[in-house]
């Protein structure tokens, strides 16, 4: 009778890789030993490990994305503001259904110039929700348009900017409230992004929402997000667009909210806005401030963070509190100029987060028995063609150099050399081999 062995997993994998080694010919063999466990199940299923890669796909300005860039026209947006301007108001309270006047002939143009624009590729719909004001319902509408990915990523991306506006009496309907700034510009910088973007088909589905109620403590917004939320809806981030006009003379910047700690995903999300910016508009930085916003202030952003959602607030680097909710926030008073690289921004990051691979899983992180060395486990996804790896010292508002990995030999990578005395939170972005670096993934801590 014979007797069959069962080796353990160690000793089995143990004699696998020797014998590989002995027909490859000499080579080093690295055999990790991680405290508490091997990760050798890991391995076994993401392939051989690579130690300290160098990979030849990095990020890069993309071309076709740089023309996107300079097709971003000007007089698009003074005629935008404009004619939003032209509605007298946009408040809550105001008429809906004028032509011309009030919040309804607002929201029905706004309709009508995303299907205009879409080049046939954006789904255009209202979202519907009811105000309450004093026992008298308002029904109000965010219009929301869609241009769906063409890969199998569930996950949307979010451009927003509310449409409505008020006067010094914020539920005064009648009152001049032309809110050319407050929110025109974002709504003009909202129109002109959809119409570029949908020059082109992305992986991603982007969509760009103009909400409504968002001078009433964000009511458009928060039904946005917990109607969708509740159907399982999955947001991979969200950018509002809130006061971008600019004026003549104030510093050619933008300020970003994003609330940290310093790990929290819209941290995360800032520091890609900035990088991703940083490559296609160097002369036009930001000023990253943790906080959901300006003290007492809000945006649309807030409904999406309080939902877990990572979210960002951007808005002109100095404002004029004198021209905001009353009758002054007129056109004449943006620069149109300033208004046009906001709209380049937003179009340089959704074309890098739409077009390049989703935002995959954070790797598994095991230390290694070397002093600042750790093994990196995930399974590629399918459409990159490599992969940016961050290992970022904790406390540090920016990405440090990244490492490389091409898509052949990434899931199961060593990185070693690292600085054993700090702390480093690790995270991969995907990139498409044209320069498009995507969304990074949530980060591991390292020990």
């Amino acid at each position: 009778m014979h007797r069959r062995i069962r080796l353990p997993f160690f000793l089995l994998f143990l004699l696998f890789t020797v014998s590989c080694s002995l027909l490859n010919g000499p080579q080093q063999l690295v055999i990790p030993t991680p405290p508490g466990g091997t990760p050798f199940a890991s391995i076994a299923q993401s392939g051989p490990l690579i130690t300290d890669p160098e990979g030849n796909v990095i990020e890069a300005v993309n071309p076709d994305l740089r023309t996107l860039l300079d097709q971003v026209s000007r007089q698009n947006l003074v005629g935008y503001v404009q004619t939003l301007q032209g509605f007298n108001t946009r408040n809550t309270f105001s008429v809906s259904d004028q032509e011309g006047l009030g919040i309804g002939a607002a929201r029905r143009w706004i309709f009508n110039e995303f299907i205009r624009v879409g080049n046939g590729r954006l789904l255009v719909e209202v979202d519907e929700f009811p105000v309450n004001q004093n026992g008298v319902v308002y029904n109000q509408q965010n219009i929301v348009a869609t241009l769906q990915g063409t890969g199998a990523h569930p996950g949307v991306i979010v451009l927003a900017a509310h449409y409505d506006s008020r006067a010094t009496d914020p539920y005064s309907g009648s009152s001049f409230a032309p809110g050319a700034n407050d929110n025109g510009s974002g709504v003009a910088a909202l129109l002109e992004a959809a119409r570029v973007l949908s020059s082109r088909e992305w992986s991603q589905t982007i969509q760009f929402v103009a909400f409504a109620g968002e001078e009433q403590n964000r009511l458009g917004s928060i039904h946005f997000v917990t109607d969708r939320m509740l159907v399982g809806w999955r947001f991979d981030a969200m950018v509002s667009t809130d006061i971008v006009g600019g004026r003549p003379g104030i510093p050619q910047s933008v300020r970003v909210f994003s609330p940290g700690p310093d790990g929290s995903p819209p941290r995360q999300l800032a520091r890609y806005f900035q990088y991703v910016g940083n490559m296609y508009m160097p002369l036009f930085p930001y000023e990253l401030i943790d906080a959901e916003d300006r003290q007492g202030r809000y945006s649309d952003h807030v409904s999406f963070l309080q939902a877990g959602i990572p979210a960002l607030r951007m808005t002109e680097s100095q404002e004029d509190p004198s021209r905001q909710h009353n009758s002054s926030d007129t056109a004449e008073w943006i620069d149109y100029d300033y208004l046009r690289q906001v709209t380049q921004l937003n179009i340089a990051v959704l074309g890098n987060a739409a077009g390049a691979p989703a935002q995959p899983v954070a790797p598994a992180l095991t230390p290694m028995a070397e002093p600042g060395a750790y093994i990196l486990t995930w399974i590629p996804e399918g459409t990159a063609a490599g992969y940016a790896i961050s290992f970022r010292p904790v406390g540090s508002p920016t990405y440090p150099l990244f490492r490389y990995v091409n898509v052949s030999e990434a899931g199961n990578v060593a990185i070693t050399g690292l600085d054993p005395t700090l702390q480093y939170a690790v995270s991969i972005a995907g990139l498409d081999g044209n320069g498009r670096i995507g969304l990074f993934s949530t980060e591991a801590l390292t020990p």
